[in-house]
């Protein structure tokens, strides 16, 4: 984390983050911390997930139902999302995601106008396994 002022409720946003694999939104983190911190606000919530956003510890995944989703997990793999019940899995897949991930990087970087590219979210849209079998 860069060097900004401590603050206890962007600690407990954080930990709350990095504690759960669900890809939450502010709102569900919102939810989550409001009992432990009554004077908690959304927007403090939203404030402190575009620093961390900035900062880098944590990426937005996606928009699902003008819902965004956010994501602890900053190592490179792609994520699953269930169209039909909202679910977002992360897939870590096998050791030559990570090349194939770079020369996808190489080929976008040979496009005119793009210059440096700092991240890249892979995202497969389907159907769960629970959602296949209702």
């Amino acid at each position: 984390m860069k060097a900004h002022n401590y603050s206890r409720k962007r600690q407990a946003i954080c930990e709350l983050l990095m504690s759960t694999r669900e890809h939450p939104s502010a709102e569900w983190i919102y939810n989550k911390l409001k009992p432990e911190y009554p004077d908690l606000s959304l927007g403090t919530v939203y404030r402190n997930l575009k620093l961390l956003e900035s900062d880098g510890v944590i990426h937005s995944v996606t928009v699902l139902d003008g819902i965004e989703r956010y994501d602890a997990v900053t190592d490179s793999h792609a994520h699953f999302v269930c169209r039909y019940c909202g679910k977002i899995d992360d897939v870590h897949i096998p050791h030559n995601f990570n090349s194939l991930h770079e020369s996808l990087g190489v080929e976008v970087k040979k496009v005119p106008g793009i210059g440096e590219i700092e991240y890249s979210n892979i995202i497969y849209y389907g159907k769960c396994d629970e959602c296949i079998n209702k």
